[in-house]
């Protein structure tokens, strides 16, 4: 009983110091708020006192390569304007925090309580969701031809809610397969973990542009006439356009992310009968 309640203040500790390094040091860099980086250092520790190495790991693959992409400086003025009708800046504030990673946070603490195999594939679905959805919005911004929506296929504004490109795709799978991976080297190569993470995160970050285009809530401003996601553009409140008022952008992540976790889920029960 001491050793194990020993082994447990020891994870804590390394978790807050872990997690409270990296935190800080994205806080600093203006990857994240002072709320995110409160956020960041809960979950951190959170993931280091109920997970194995492959929890956590995930988890900072997904934070330091989105963190990469959201600083880069290539295309500037084109990620500004995109950017511009997101609800969100770059820097990452509590909610987002959460939304990307309190599942994963839910599923490890299950694994911990109820130990199966099934938490982890469906935590590799969730960061591979939220993976390849980060990394279709900072990379696909860049595209040099304006998106097209995912419900009408016609051409939409850069940063309109529901709107694909074929970088920005190509990016999702990308990430998506990252996070497969990174999954298959604790776990003897196995290929398919690779096919899950890849499959399951491209779902989900496409199911994430059809929730947005659909019932993401959306406003209109008065001055410039765009519909975006924020209650203020060009300085001025917004009116509601269209959507659910309680569907904000934390929200469509979040759901997303949880079918990209029943995808990973299915598949890898397929792969393995």
């Amino acid at each position: 009983m001491v050793s194990i309640v020993s082994e447990w203040w020891i994870r804590i500790v390394l978790g807050l110091i872990g997690s409270g390094l990296v935190s800080y040091m994205a806080y600093r860099k203006q990857s994240l708020s002072l709320s995110g980086m409160l956020s960041a250092i809960i979950m951190g520790t959170g993931f280091i006192l109920f997970g194995e190495p492959i929890w956590f790991s995930l988890l900072i693959v997904f934070f330091v390569s989105s963190t990469i992409w959201s600083k880069w400086k290539r295309s500037v003025a084109k990620k500004r304007e995109a950017e511009a009708s997101y609800e969100k800046s770059g820097r990452r504030d509590a909610g987002q925090v959460w939304a990307n990673g309190g599942i994963g946070l839910l599923l490890c603490i299950g694994h911990a309580i109820i130990p199966h195999e099934g938490w982890l594939y469906a935590y590799i679905g969730v960061m591979a969701s939220v993976t390849a959805d980060t990394w279709a919005t900072e990379i696909g911004a860049l595209s040099k031809s304006e998106p097209i929506s995912v419900i009408t296929w016609k051409r939409v504004r850069a940063g309109t809610s529901g709107g694909i490109s074929w970088l920005g795709s190509l990016a999702s799978l990308a990430g998506a397969a990252l996070i497969g991976i990174v999954s298959s080297l604790y776990i003897q190569l196995d290929y398919r973990y690779i096919v899950a993470g890849a499959i399951a995160g491209f779902v989900g970050a496409m199911v994430d542009s059809i929730i947005g285009a659909r019932l993401q809530v959306m406003y209109r401003c008065e001055i410039c006439n765009k519909v975006v996601e924020r209650t203020t553009h060009c300085s001025t409140e917004t009116r509601y356009s269209r959507g659910l008022a309680w569907m904000n952008n934390d929200r469509v992540n979040g759901i997303s992310s949880i079918i990209g976790g029943l995808v990973a889920i299915l598949l890898m029960v397929m792969m393995i009968q």
